[in-house]
């Protein structure tokens, strides 16, 4: 019976990923017996079913696909995908009685799947259901291969949805008339963007596109890495048998590789071809990169089926094998690719062809500068001409580009048909669940005290261990023993069943020459060989790490692990990990130097995490900044600066996801530097906020396209460019709608010299007739809010206190006086908010509530301001160039100011709902200083101090036509004019 049973149910549910959703129980009696027509067998089955079992884990999987699927058809009822709608209406379209709704509920929960962020200029829609289901076998088993692997059913229903969205907006590889599409997909540093590529791949194969170009990056490390991961999860056994001779079947690529010999690779079922579906033949391999007719000239020759059609013509497309190149951004590599495609250029017009680009803002961007531009060309880049030179030679290529860090692309000139502009889409990926990225390292929404915040809701006092500006040797001795127990509690979980941690690894990044490199790793071998890890002294240091930090982090963090209480249960454990990072029966010690050196070459073979275990101190700058993954990082010891926000967000190695070690995870660096990544978690996280705002039509419309996305990029901090790249677009973000929104400008003049505080003191005496009016008003009590994380997800609750603050009320335009006459430190700094709340009317916006909060902690001050007060003064921390400050408002403070325009807030507050009105907005002031303990006791001068802001507006500021920007040329002397240079604009904008 249950045989029949999961045969009759799995045939069901295949047929309906066709069809959707339809009468589930009538459907399995037809394909099985009469037995199953009531549902009971089948409730029988799933309740006795363990999370293994074959269908209950592809019930899990199509329900997941129908929640997220994009589609109007009938069984949807009008719901949106993702939503607890659209999981009812599946259920009505299965007719399902409520017992069955009930463990249907229980056995696969519905869980709200992220779905991209999309901003696409128009285009030809052609990704049909029908389509997609007629040809998707490599997707299919792709998808498979990810289930069985052990990926959430929810999580690969959101890669499918995400694939699909680059997929669609691909040009039809059978239509007659040519077309390129270009686009960029936005991930997160180390967080499975070679995942989406890959489903892109497969799903484009399937398609008819059958050139595949993979450009990877600048190094062989991450060519190689990227090459297996094809060659594993696409190409499948299959495939790469067909280059295997049968009189040597151990010479390929994967002879010695443990993966191939336990039989992971993806397998098909038979050669593809069989099937009537293509093979895909390699031409590179894991060991060589592309290299010139290596594989003989007929290895770009496509068959076409009949020789009067043309190849895209499915009679011929879908009869031809498809071809993969995974190359690197080499100038001599790709030279190769161009020379032999160059062979074939006449017939290359009819090729569907994807190229990919990994780490699309590194090498591929055309970096030289316009004024050494010819008359009527453009000087190029080595690796970006030839990339157009690719694109120029086969007019049915399309180009997706892949990177965290998107900047570079979106400055490239989007007239410059030969560049790679994403012109047609971009699309911004969800973060991913388990992902550990920027934001899991800083505290943005706590305003408790570092030394006052608990492990439990604190990243920072989890993460985070602050290190002095200048080198100490004990720091990085603190940080190798960290190494050493985070291995130990490693192999002491795994001893004990709970986990499985094949590498064990720990980065330190500390310059970038080759001879720093040498030095540091001298270093930490000589102060590896003296740390007596199996000594008193030794092991007494590890005692006092693990019980003041690494014990009680992981039972506030992970009690669901096995964490040792008495550190003498880890003694075992500390012995094998010391023997596995430097095992007794090798010359050198723990330390892998990762740089451009080639007598390095060989130590560097052994950074193989597909076929070895890695247990080791990698020493290194750029070779290990970008796109190649670290395998079970867990300590990085970090002291590499820069002025690149891009730069800087790549250089988080330890980005990504940590299952079952998140709690070990430690990063040891310098507060500037950790105050230099806040800054550009806040750029990336305000970009993808901000797509998300305007990627939403109105009244049928875009609000913008990939052209328009520049100026939306912000600069949290003057020292830290979004990227080196040496232009800036034109167009001007001259008006920004916020309705609902907050907005904190950060760019004030630091008052360090005579100039600036003059400045500071002509800006303080604007709010004079605010301080007047606030010292008049009673001191009134707003309820204190806190915000915790719980799961990863932001958490407001009444902490059980009130705090005192001075009020005023102030007309709108009074308010705008005083937001006009502010000096800031960059030019462009508020305008276009200023030029939107400049145009309200006073039924939109007509009255403001100025809040002054006292502080209640220990550093409490309440001084005189101008002659009026006392206002508490605030201590705010600068950036090191002091362009800027880092933060303003605390989260305790902002649900009072919220409720006050109007806006819901999980916490009732009635103080602040006695002082609603509607066309009201709030702001919150806070009068800072960067250090009042430099004073003593003495007051702060009035030209010392900053009145920094943050302000809220009601939801009756949303523009009628619900458009939120406008925008304008930067060159009015050539408003047609796409790009000029970065020294005539200045900076980007800073907020």
């Amino acid at each position: 019976m249950s045989d029949t049973l999961t045969t009759a149910y799995s045939a069901a549910l295949d047929a309906m990923t066709r069809t959707g959703p339809k009468s589930l129980h009538p459907l399995a009696a037809m394909l099985g017996d009469d037995s199953l027509a009531d549902g009971t067998a089948l409730l029988a089955h799933l309740r006795d079913a363990g999370p293994e079992d074959a269908l209950r884990q592809q019930f899990a999987h199509t329900l997941a696909g129908w929640d997220c699927l994009v589609t109007d058809a009938a069984w949807t009822a009008g719901t949106s995908s993702s939503t607890a709608e659209r999981r009812d209406a599946i259920f009505d379209a299965l007719g399902l009685d409520p017992p069955s709704r009930g463990l249907f509920a229980d056995r696969f929960p519905y869980a709200a799947t992220a779905v991209p962020i999309v901003i696409a200029d128009d285009w030809e829609e052609w990704r049909t259901p029908q389509r997609r289901h007629d040809r998707d076998f490599y997707w299919d088993h792709y998808r498979r291969f990810l289930l069985d692997k052990g990926w959430n059913a929810d999580a690969v229903a959101g890669l499918d949805l995400a694939t699909e969205e680059v997929v669609r907006r691909l040009s039809d590889p059978t239509r007659a008339q040519a077309y390129q599409a270009k686009g960029l997909v936005v991930g997160y540093v180390q967080s499975g963007k070679t995942a989406n590529f890959t489903g892109v791949i497969a799903k484009a194969i399937d398609a008819g596109y059958r050139l595949v170009v993979v450009l990877t990056g600048t190094t062989n490390m991450l060519r190689a890495q990227t090459q297996r991961r094809l060659d594993m999860e696409l190409l499948g056994r299959e495939n790469l048998e067909l280059e295997i001779s049968a009189h040597d079947i151990k010479g390929h690529d994967y002879q010695d590789d443990p993966d191939w010999d336990a039989d992971r690779f993806i397998r098909h079922g038979g050669r593809p071809s069989d099937a009537g579906y293509p093979d895909i033949r390699r031409l590179s391999t894991h060991a060589w990169d592309y290299r010139r007719l290596r594989q003989g000239f007929s290895a770009l020759e496509f068959h076409r089926h009949e020789r009067t059609r043309r190849l895209f013509e499915p009679v011929n497309l879908f009869n031809s094998d498809a071809r993969l190149v995974v190359a690197k951004k080499n100038k001599t590599v790709l030279q190769d690719l161009v020379a032999d495609l160059g062979r074939i250029s006449d017939r290359l017009g009819e090729v569907p062809v994807l190229i990919v680009d990994d780490e699309s803002d590194q090498a591929s961007i055309n970096t030289t500068s316009p004024k050494k531009w010819k008359d009527d060309s453009r000087e190029r880049t080595a690796i970006n001409r030839l990339i157009g030179q690719l694109l120029t030679m086969m007019p049915r290529a399309q180009y997706v580009g892949y990177t965290a860090t998107p900047y570079a692309n979106v400055f490239v000139d989007p007239s410059d048909v030969e560049d790679i502009f994403p012109r047609d889409f971009l699309v911004s990926l969800p973060r991913p669940v388990g992902y550990m990225g920027a934001e899991d390292f800083h505290d943005f929404e706590i305003d408790v005290p570092l030394e006052q915040r608990t492990y439990a809701d604190s990243q920072e006092r989890r993460h985070v261990r602050l290190l002095s500006d200048d080198p100490q040797d004990d720091e990085l001795r603190t940080a190798l023993d960290m190494y050493v127990l985070t291995g130990a509690v490693k192999l002491h979980r795994q001893r004990l069943g709970h986990a499985s941690y094949r590498h064990h690894t720990m980065l330190v990044h500390e310059a970038m020459g080759r001879e720093s490199h040498r030095e540091a790793a001298a270093s930490i071998n000589s102060m590896w060989n003296a740390g007596d890890y199996h000594g008193p002294s030794g092991l007494a240091r590890l005692r006092r790490l693990y019980e003041g930090d690494v014990l009680p982090v992981s039972q506030a963090t992970a009690p669901d692990l096995p964490t040792p209480t008495d550190f003498n249960d880890l003694r075992q454990d500390i012995g094998e990990a010391v023997s596995r990072i430097s095992p007794p029966d090798r010359d050198s010690g723990p330390v892998i130097v990762v740089n451009s050196d080639p007598e390095l070459d060989k130590q560097q073979e052994n950074l193989d995490f597909d076929r070895r275990s890695i247990w080791r101190i990698l020493v290194g700058g750029n070779k290990l900044a970008r796109g190649f993954t670290v395998e079970g990082l867990t300590v990085t010891y970090y002291r590499r600066a820069t002025a690149q926000v891009d730069t800087l967000m790549q250089m988080g190695r330890w980005f990504g996801f940590r299952p079952k070690f998140r709690d070990l995870v430690r990063i040891y660096t310098t507060e500037e530097l950790h105050g230099m990544f806040a800054a550009a978690c806040k750029d990336e996280e305000f970009l993808r906020a901000e797509l998300g705002r305007y990627a939403q039509p109105v009244d049928g419309m875009r609000q913008i396209t990939p052209k328009q996305i520049p100026p939306l990029i912000a600069q949290h901090r003057p020292d830290l460019r979004p990227t080196g790249r040496n232009k800036m677009w034109n167009a001007r973000l001259v008006e920004r709608s916020s309705p609902g929104e907050p907005m904190e400008p950060v760019a004030y003049p630091y008052p360090d010299t005579p100039v600036r505080r003059r400045q500071a003191l002509s800006n303080n005496t604007l709010w004079k007739p605010v301080l007047a009016a606030a010292t008049q008003q009673e001191i009134v009590k707003f309820t204190t809010v806190r915000v915790t994380k719980i799961d990863d997800v932001s958490v407001t609750r009444a902490a059980g206190t009130q705090y005192e603050a001075r009020i005023a009320i102030l007309g709108h335009t009074q308010m705008l006086t005083i937001l006009e006459g502010i000096t800031w430190n960059g030019a462009d700094t508020f305008k276009p908010e200023l030029a939107w709340l400049q145009s309200l009317r006073p039924d939109q916006l007509n009255r403001w509530v100025a809040i002054f909060p006292f502080q209640s902690s220990g550093k409490a001050t309440a001084q005189q301001i101008l002659g009026h007060g006392p206002f508490s003064i605030f201590q705010r921390a600068w950036t090191s160039t002091k362009g800027s400050l880092r933060a303003i408002s605390e989260s305790r403070h902002r649900n009072a100011a919220n409720r006050i325009v109007g806006l819901p807030t999980p916490v009732l507050d009635a103080t602040a709902d006695q002082l609603h009105e509607p066309a009201s907005g709030a702001l919150i002031i806070y009068p800072s200083v960067e250090k009042k303990d430099a004073l003593g006791d003495n007051p702060v001068p009035d030209d010392q101090i900053t009145m920094a802001f943050h302000l809220v507006t009601p939801m009756s500021t949303m523009p009628l036509n619900g458009k939120l920007i406008k925008w304008q040329t930067r060159n009015s002397g050539d408003p047609t004019a796409v790009v000029v240079d970065a020294d005539q604009l200045g900076a980007p904008k800073q907020l």
